[in-house]
């Protein structure tokens, strides 16, 4: 079930080179990234700081510091705590469904300009809260800003890139996802230390600067030649932006295609009607499968709760922040490897490397804990480091598959009339699924303990059969041409149909 790239030309690629428009374009979407990996990784490290518990939630903090007949698995376990890093993805669950309108209608700047524009609300609420009711506001409009940004943005870069740098372009925005955890733990690894109590106030406010980034681009940055299209039918202007993006005036081939995509779409009154059709049918069931499999990898158990998890095994709290600090060095290292290989080697292989690596150290990690943790006391420094580096190798394997993949895959395969739902559907299933966990992880934990590892263990294993059997290859493939590969799939072609265009795209049996 190999699918090879057999397109007219030159491989099908169209006329351009990567311009530096290109390029800023790319990097200021990116920012949405780093905003999106900052709010997943200070919300963790804040919950884990003394004063911020303290201050917001006396009842975790007293049962932290006396309970020592409460099982490791449990001291964190509060709905009140959970709701506090899960409001964010409920938020951004609701807005990511009127992002898709937003996005379609005004264009993909004008939601990239509403998702600067509240979070920089939310950091303020955030970091001058002064009660509860405060602090998860502040998380809601960082959700809206989410919602709308991780909706916009991965169609942004999609559209912006020549197909053989869609991929590497587009993994700029998970990269961005893994330097914003990085470097939110390391700053709650600092705030932690300032005197006072009142580092958190830093920790939670500092979302302003790569939103303020975002703000900036979005106001500057032309929109894309498909959006211009699709909202203006604004053709000069379409052609203009396209052959500034591209560096060259050759761009002619490009353009009909969109021209002919976006005669598709405007017959589309409905989009999300549209999705439901038959021949929609592997991009609905990708739509929601690649999203809800990314948050069954146990990713964000790992990146909401990274410093509680490790306090759990019997880090100090600075041991527990720097711990995070270094599995997220891990993390973005293994991304800037998967930006280099994924357009050489394409997306089925690194889904399959991935998929193995993380399954066999969840089944280790939950193995070691099993048998060496249980409720009362805590593991060796040698053992918790052990279980550090185990994490570590885990978390390379998600930065290396799952994690750009995840956001990458979505991105490239609707074709554009229904490119606005399907990314939304992406978004809504990803926040709806970040909610769930977010809201129930600390209970799982308490209750399930160890095996929490092997639970999720299981989902990979499944998921890297489903990616196996059910998505092709799409590395090169123009987005306006992805269409082809399900006509061409073993098990889609009944779905999409059996007219295939023979110039484009042969199935390599």
């Amino acid at each position: 079930m190999a699918f090879a790239e057999g397109i007219p030309g030159e491989r099908g690629q169209y006329n351009g080179k990567v311009t530096l428009l290109v390029v800023l374009s790319c990097v200021v979407a990116a920012s949405g990234g780093l905003i999106f990996g900052y709010d997943l990784g200070v919300s963790g490290g804040v919950t884990s700081m003394d004063p911020f518990l303290k201050k917001f939630f006396p009842n975790v903090y007293r049962r932290m510091k006396e309970g020592t007949k409460i099982s490791n698995y449990c001291k964190f376990d509060s709905q009140l705590l959970t709701l506090f890093t899960s409001s964010l993805y409920l938020s951004g669950l609701v807005s990511s469904l009127f992002a898709s309108t937003v996005t379609r209608v005004f264009g993909r700047k004008t939601s990239m300009l509403v998702a600067g524009v509240a979070v920089l609300i939310g950091s303020a609420l955030g970091g001058a809260a002064s009660n509860l009711y405060m602090l998860v506001f502040g998380r809601l409009f960082l959700g809206i800003g989410l919602g709308f940004g991780n909706q916009s943005i991965p169609l942004y870069i999609s559209e912006m890139a020549l197909p053989k740098h869609r991929g590497a372009m587009n993994i700029i925005f998970d990269t961005g996802v893994g330097i914003g955890v990085l470097i939110a733990n390391i700053i709650n690894f600092c705030t932690e230390k300032i005197d006072g109590g009142w580092g958190w106030r830093i920790s939670l406010s500092m979302a302003a600067v790569p939103a303020s980034i975002l703000t900036i681009g979005a106001i500057i940055l032309p929109d894309t030649p498909n959006s211009l299209i699709q909202k203006d039918n604004n053709l000069e202007k379409a052609k203009r932006v396209l052959q500034r993006i591209r560096g060259t005036n050759d761009v002619q081939q490009e353009l009909d295609d969109l021209l002919k995509a976006s005669s598709i779409s405007k017959t589309t009154k409905d989009p999300f009607k549209k999705i439901l059709q038959r021949k929609y049918r592997p991009q609905l069931v990708m739509a929601a499968a690649i999203p809800f499999f990314a948050q069954m990898t146990g990713i964000n158990v790992i990146t909401f709760y990274a410093p509680i998890l490790f306090r759990t095994i019997g880090l100090r709290e600075s041991s527990s922040l720097l711990s995070a600090v270094v599995i997220r060095c891990f993390n973005v290292g293994c991304t800037f490897i998967s930006m280099f290989v994924v357009d050489k080697q394409g997306r089925r292989v690194l889904f399959m490397l991935g998929g193995i690596q993380m399954l066999a150290t969840q089944v280790t990690i939950g193995g070691f804990m099993t048998a060496l943790l249980g409720d009362h006391g805590g593991l060796s420094k040698a053992s918790a480091y052990v279980v550090l580096v185990l994490i570590c190798i885990y978390i390379s394997g998600f930065g290396l598959s799952w994690g750009p993949l995840g956001w990458l895959v979505p991105s490239e395969i609707y074709p554009l009339e229904i490119r606005s739902a399907g990314q939304s559907i992406t978004v809504a299933v990803s926040f709806f699924f970040c909610f769930l966990i977010g809201q129930t992880f600390l209970a799982m934990l308490c209750h399930m303990k160890a095996g929490i590892f092997f639970f999720f263990g299981g989902w990979v294993a499944l998921m890297t059969l489903f990616i196996y059997f059910f998505l092709p290859e799409t590395k090169n493939v123009p987005i306006e041409k992805v269409e082809q590969l399900w006509k061409e799939h073993w098990f889609w072609k009944r779905f999409v149909g059996d007219e295939v265009d023979d110039n484009i795209y042969k199935l390599d049996k």
